[in-house]
């Protein structure tokens, strides 16, 4: 388990850096962290309105499963979250690029599952 609860701290630590920058043209659009420690779900999501427009995007999903994984399953940045896990001290071998379709996972140099 505390395995586990080290690698919800760096997915925490990546989201909340994240969370602080603001886009300057999105001026009434927030950053909102969205937790579920008990079934280990972590989001980002950004929320709000754009002029006239409402928006509302996910920005990261990342599960813990429970054998332990890290499985990133959006990322909508341009920031590589798997190299940032792995700069934290997370091995290859525990991070799933999850919207990488499975077959090509094994290419990734990271998890297939």
């Amino acid at each position: 388990m505390e395995r586990i609860d080290q690698y919800r701290q760096y997915i925490l630590s990546i989201y909340e850096d994240y969370a602080k920058v603001k886009p300057f043209n999105l001026q009434d659009v927030d950053n909102q962290l969205i937790l579920d420690d008990e079934r280990r779900h972590y989001q980002l999501v950004s929320i709000g309105w754009d002029k006239k427009m409402f928006r509302y995007s996910v920005v990261f999903h990342i599960d813990i499963k429970p054998d332990g994984k890290i499985w990133i399953q959006v990322n909508n940045t341009d920031r590589d979250i798997a190299e940032e896990l792995e700069r934290m001290g997370v091995p290859k071998s525990d991070i799933v690029i999850g919207f990488q379709p499975p077959q090509y996972r094994q290419y990734t140099g990271y998890a297939v599952a």
